[in-house]
């Protein structure tokens, strides 16, 4: 069989030199680079350590080799989610995403056929969230990565609506990735967080936009969330019981079932059982699923494609998953890669 096209949507990148943003605001929390040996380092917290790196998460000659080697034509590139800083001075939060924004532009600029740029912005501040996202636009980026909640807002909140509405005025798309889990405190040991928190937090962000209405009132917005919708697709059923018997507390500001919405955004295929990839592809639509790896990060799928690949589908509908979808939620061209 003839290879077929694949972009990966979910693969994160940082610089790899970052300012220290400590000295230069005043107050720490962000995120450094300790490079203690070649091809390597550690992500560091002010003094904490975070995790360990290698040259992949920075270098794109690194990043293009893999992808010739793993067979992925193009990645779309956001910045790894702890590099939100929504919990710093929003402004600070501006001068951090212009860096980082910059950096993923440089990328795309010197490699447009293998990368498609993804940005960040100050979403605690919708002022200066849209400017970086008007910005972010005449960069040349096709969207941007948020998270799935900002601070204490959930993505239902009314102030974070016009950012939504700009992103869908400029045709700039949106990919939800969970950060700072729900309940972490209560899941110190085996890596919980990643394993419990994250599928919960991404359910509650789609929860979060269909109930607040923001599908409803945005039918054009192109949103994708992260690691197959965490544990919104096994959870429909309860979710829309749940609206059916007690529209009291589920439908005050939106009074369409749930499960009405399904079909009208995108997740990534980042389930790693071929089971769950069938149900969503059946739940969604086989238009609204597209390949995503998390790479370069271990808890990705490290062959990317494989689940797709090894799946009983046409050349046709596998194409779907791992290319044409991804064109669609972007807004983009194959002929742009080829």
């Amino acid at each position: 069989m003839n290879k077929l096209f694949t972009i990966d949507i979910h693969t994160h990148i940082l610089p790899e030199n970052i300012p220290n943003f400590k000295e230069k605001f005043g107050y720490g929390g962000f995120v450094s680079l300790d490079h203690h040996k070649p091809c390597c380092a550690k992500m560091m917290m002010d003094d904490k350590f975070f995790r360990e790196v290698d040259d992949n998460c920075w270098s794109d000659e690194a990043r293009i080799k893999e992808c010739d080697k793993l067979g992925v034509d193009v990645q779309v590139l956001s910045t790894v989610p702890v590099m939100f800083s929504y919990w710093a001075k929003d402004k600070d939060t501006l001068v951090v995403a212009e860096f980082l924004n910059d950096h993923i532009a440089d990328i795309v600029k010197r490699n447009p056929k293998r990368f498609i740029g993804l940005g960040t912005v100050p979403m605690q501040n919708p002022d200066l969230a849209i400017q970086e996202l008007t910005r972010c636009k005449e960069l040349g980026l096709r969207g941007i990565q948020i998270g799935s909640h900002i601070n204490d807002w959930n993505l239902d909140r009314d102030e974070l609506f016009p950012i939504f509405q700009k992103c869908e005025e400029l045709e700039m798309s949106i990919f939800v990735h969970p950060w700072d889990m729900m309940g972490k405190e209560k899941m110190e040991k085996y890596w919980l967080p990643w394993l419990v928190g994250m599928p919960a937090e991404t359910s509650l962000a789609i929860c979060s936009m269909i109930f607040g209405g923001v599908f409803e009132r945005l039918p054009n917005l192109k949103v994708a969330f992260a690691h197959g919708g965490g544990s919104f697709p096994a959870t429909i059923g309860r979710i829309e019981h749940g609206f059916n018997v007690r529209p009291d507390l589920c439908a005050i500001d939106n009074k369409v079932n749930p499960r009405d919405y399904l079909g009208n955004f995108y997740l990534d295929s980042l389930v790693h059982e071929p089971k769950m990839l069938e149900f969503i592809v059946d739940m969604m639509g086989e238009d609204k699923i597209c390949l995503g790896t998390d790479y370069p990060f271990p808890l990705g799928e490290l062959e990317p494609g494989k689940l797709i690949n090894e799946m009983n589908y046409t050349n046709a509908k596998k194409s779907k998953l791992l290319a044409e979808n991804a064109l669609n939620w972007l807004g983009v061209k194959k002929e742009d890669f080829i």
